[in-house]
């Protein structure tokens, strides 16, 4: 390998977010992907027609319009369109009943009827401090929070809905189904301190930067990192799989978007054994069962009123997702597991053809389970949306045990990479100070298995690269973001 300042294994949204930050500090930066193409789980692709185009992983982005390093980055100012649909959320139930999250909360409170004050008083503070919010729990969680109030809000809010008191809140089934929905995200146990600031976290995003889809796909954002990086000297190896760290000796600094897994492969018998021992400890969470379909029409919900949510719940009512996510976390397959669905065509329109539309679908399932996910989630849509088997053209299913195949950072089919527990949540993936750092001199850990934890926030990267230019370049200064074609000389080792 040629003489580098920086490696890069792995071109997931983290790998990328690094990448930007590195070659703006005027580093020479060489990303290497197993892959033929980038973006981990920001990849688009045609499954079945060349004019359709389906979201691999990630469809929906509420991090992308709202976390510290892509406000920095500016997706609007380079060209990528992050589209708001009405209803950023639903939850259907039985009886063509339905809750939605209205970007407007006010209307989701009129929506919600009795317990419209409940969740104007849950929602309305979190968005009032909206940004100090996001950035509190997208911080590495290693420092005192810049502003105690939002912390307090937050801090009070997860206390009360991270345990069964929470629901109970609520009079009616919809409101409690429309938080539980969203605590679900958070992929373990409910209720719990984890799911509860999941929930928090999203469910006032819906109200304010909404939860967005990129105009032509999830890929047009690692498009647009890449293009930065690719302008400031940064080059990329797709095709390439790294095994061992020894293949990266030329460079200063080496930063993996893996998992922890991934970490230990790359470096045999490198690490101290007590760390490699905490690694090996490292818990992955249930994982997630794909099915990509293509369909003659938009989905035939019950309740018209769902067809405008660019994301859709299918868990039934709290107790049954209590239920089945609780049975998840502890490995046992359930007959009707949680569903997400998105129909990317409510929001971009210019995703469908005549006839041809796609649609996405996630079912929460154990970790490493090898059941085809295709006829569970097919029936999970028909219970709220008759006859949407009648709608499909060709469909496309990857089991959680076959998701690890398609990148080893989902381990079991987590695509977390790492159950969040409330331990797991701040010691990511040891507890240390500075958990970017490893104990191999110039190592740094830039994945989800990392502080903030997943989501397309690209914090974890950003963070880990920050540590990178401290601890191998003697960089202390934050790059500039911003969008402009010049690339910086201020950290090129001379």
């Amino acid at each position: 390998m040629s003489t580098t300042d920086v490696a890069i294994v792995g071109t997931g949204p983290n790998g990328l977010a690094a990448g930007v930050v590195l070659a703006r500090a005027g580093l020479r930066v060489e990303l290497h992907e197993a892959a033929e193409t980038i973006g981990g789980g920001l990849r688009t692709a045609s499954l079945f027609d060349s004019g359709v185009v389906h979201d691999i992983c990630s469809a929906v982005h509420p991090m992308a319009a709202a976390s510290p390093f892509f406000r920095a980055f500016d997706l609007a100012a380079r060209g990528v369109e992050l589209l708001q649909p009405e209803i950023s959320y639903a939850h259907p139930l039985d009886g063509g009943r339905a809750a939605l999250a209205y970007r407007s909360l006010a209307k989701t409170c009129e929506h919600l009827g009795a317990d419209g004050p409940g969740w104007r008083r849950l929602m309305g503070p979190l968005l009032e401090r909206s940004e100090a919010v996001v950035d509190l729990v997208l911080s590495g969680q290693r420092g005192l929070p810049r502003d105690p109030a939002a912390a307090l809000l937050l801090a009070s809010r997860v206390a009360v809905h991270g345990s069964r008191l929470g629901a109970a809140r609520f009079r009616g089934e919809e409101a409690p189904a429309l938080l539980t929905g969203v605590a679900a995200h958070a992929v373990g146990k409910l209720p719990s301190v984890a799911s509860a600031a999941v929930a928090m976290l999203l469910g006032h995003l819906a109200h304010g930067t909404g939860w967005p889809l990129p105009r032509g796909g999830s890929g047009r954002i690692a498009q647009a990192l890449a293009e930065d990086i690719t302008a400031h000297g940064g080059v990329f190896h797709t095709g390439h799989h790294v095994r061992d760290l020894s293949e990266l000796h030329g460079a200063r600094a080496v930063l993996l978007d893996t998992s922890p897994k991934g970490l230990l492969a790359l470096a045999g018998g490198r690490l101290p054994r007590a760390y490699a021992r905490a690694l090996e400890r490292f818990r992955y969470g249930p994982g997630a069962a794909k099915v990509d379909f293509l369909v003659s029409e938009p989905i035939p919900w019950a309740d018209p009123e769902v067809g405008r949510a660019g994301t859709v719940h299918l868990g039934g009512t709290h107790a049954e997702m209590v239920r089945q996510e609780t049975a998840n976390a502890h490995g046992v397959r359930t007959g009707e597991p949680f569903v997400l669905v998105v129909d990317p065509a409510v929001a971009d329109p210019g995703r469908a053809l005549p006839g041809k539309r796609p649609v996405w679908a996630y079912a929460h399932v154990p970790n490493g389970d090898p059941t085809d996910p295709y006829d569970l989630v097919r029936a999970r849509i028909e219970r709220y949306a008759p006859g949407f088997g009648d709608t499909v053209v060709a469909h496309r299913s990857v089991a959680a045990a076959a998701y690890e195949a398609y990148n080893p950072n989902y381990v079991g089919g987590d695509i977390g990479s790492g159950a969040m527990t409330l331990y797991q949540s701040i010691a990511r993936p040891v507890p240390r100070f500075d958990p970017y750092r490893t104990p191999l001199p110039g190592v740094f850990l830039c994945s989800s298995a990392t502080p903030p934890g997943p989501s397309v926030h690209g914090m974890s990267g950003y963070l880990a690269a920050l540590s990178a230019l401290r601890h191998c370049f003697g960089i202390c200064e934050v790059p500039d973001l911003a969008p402009h074609p010049a690339p910086l000389e201020f950290g090129r080792p001379g």
